[in-house]
């Protein structure tokens, strides 16, 4: 898998570039220290995932990911910052990114989380899921009829994506509605076409957003 790294700080960038390095199936093929370098090297060089700090001169991470998630959809980014705030978590979750992770989170669980989003699968910190929630919970309930995209959905598909919203895996999807892994992955794709979703983290936020799912 081939990690871009970007962050502004040199001696950070160098550290998860050594720490990607050494890891089996992983590789860095790049590192920026801007988010416009970010966009550039992503657009050269196609990673698999993006690891991106929010802070940055000349562009952020928030647009820097927004660009990247709509010009390159195959490229998957990683937040990994040392700010866990309300606004960044929303705003990098809005712009396309498929996980947020604290840079306090340990070694081995950045690897994990590179290798989860490579996958297509999205990742949150389990402070940034609560966050996240309670952004929801401070917004107006949604008025008016649904998107027709959630309008589309079967009465299986709705229950799928409410239990996605509500932090369940797919292991816990399965024995939840007693069905098998594979039948639980083409629930989830039929969800993410017909949402027109990059991953589960946009499915998180379209559950929330269309007021199928309301924050307890």
């Amino acid at each position: 898998m081939r990690v871009l790294v970007a962050d502004d700080q040199t001696l950070v960038r160098g550290s998860f570039r050594v720490l990607i390095d050494t890891a089996p199936g992983l590789r860095a093929v790049g590192e920026a220290g801007t988010g416009a370098e970010a966009v550039d090297l992503a657009e050269r060089e196609r990673p698999d995932v993006v690891l991106m700090d929010v802070r940055m001169p000349e562009m952020d991470g928030i647009e820097a990911t927004r660009r990247i998630s709509r010009d390159l959809p195959d490229v998957r980014v990683l937040i990994l910052t040392t700010f866990d705030l309300d606004s960044y978590v929303y705003a990098a979750l809005r712009a396309g990114a498929s996980g947020f992770l604290l840079k306090d989170t340990p070694p081995a669980d950045l690897l994990s989380a590179i290798r989860v989003v490579a996958s297509g699968e999205s990742l949150l910190a389990p402070t940034v899921t609560r966050r996240l929630i309670a952004e929801f919970v401070r917004r107006p309930a949604p008025a008016g009829p649904p998107p027709a995209g959630l309008d589309a959905l079967t009465d299986r598909e709705r229950e799928v994506l409410a239990l996605i919203a509500r932090g369940l895996s797919n292991t816990e999807l399965a024995d939840h509605l007693h069905l098998s892994p594979a039948t639980v992955k083409t629930h989830i794709g039929r969800l993410l076409a017909k949402l027109q979703a990059r991953d589960r983290a946009q499915l998180v936020i379209a559950a929330y957003e269309t007021g199928l799912v309301r924050p307890r």
